[in-house]
């Protein structure tokens, strides 16, 4: 898992003026979620450009005021009319305990059915894992070599080191689909 820093500074007032008012100074609202509760901060709109119009998932690397600690984005809040970025919540999490995240998929291989006349259809686009960041790759690769034409492939098949997968193992990642021309040839 790829690693973003990101500096912040503490909110000294909260509600719905203060962010109207945050916001049009080029500041975004943001809180971190912990155990001990939340944490109320901003960040500059610019800075966190980079963390969210990407494909990655980032250990974000938080600074606010002089206190450091690790969080992943928890949940982002958008305007209804011109999408305009509203509000960050920020997960925090120690380096030593384990996290839950959705994780891009990559399919890799040239499946069976597809040799055959098929099409090969990915049916999901992440996958929810849980482990220490450190083990957590950028993209889940999983192999689409063996599905044939017809089949599929489920989460239960899957495998990962240091990783568990919480997604429901029924779920199906890819598929090989009949296309017209295999229907013609088998």
């Amino acid at each position: 898992m790829k690693e973003f820093s990101l500096c912040g500074t503490k909110r000294a007032e909260n509600g719905k003026k203060a962010a109207k008012q945050l916001r049009a100074q080029g500041l975004i609202p943001c809180n971190l979620i912990s155990k001990d509760g939340a944490q109320s901060f901003t960040v500059k709109a610019g800075d966190v450009r980079n963390l969210l119009y990407t494909s990655y998932v980032y250990a974000v690397k938080l600074n606010i005021d002089g206190a450091e600690c690790l969080a992943v984005l928890k949940e982002l809040q958008f305007g209804a009319v011109n999408e305009e970025l509203l509000h960050i919540d920020f997960q925090k999490f120690e380096a030593n305990e384990a996290i839950s995240v959705s994780i891009p998929v990559k399919l890799e291989g040239f499946a069976e059915g597809v040799k055959t006349g098929g099409k090969l259809v990915k049916q999901v686009r992440s996958l929810t894992v849980k482990g220490l960041y450190t083990n957590i790759p950028d993209r889940l690769i999983v192999d689409v070599t063996p599905i044939e034409l017809g089949k599929t492939l489920n989460v239960a098949a899957l495998k990962y080191d240091n990783l568990e997968i919480q997604t429901a193992p029924s779920v199906i990642v890819a598929a090989v689909k009949a296309t017209r021309a295999s229907r013609q040839n088998g």
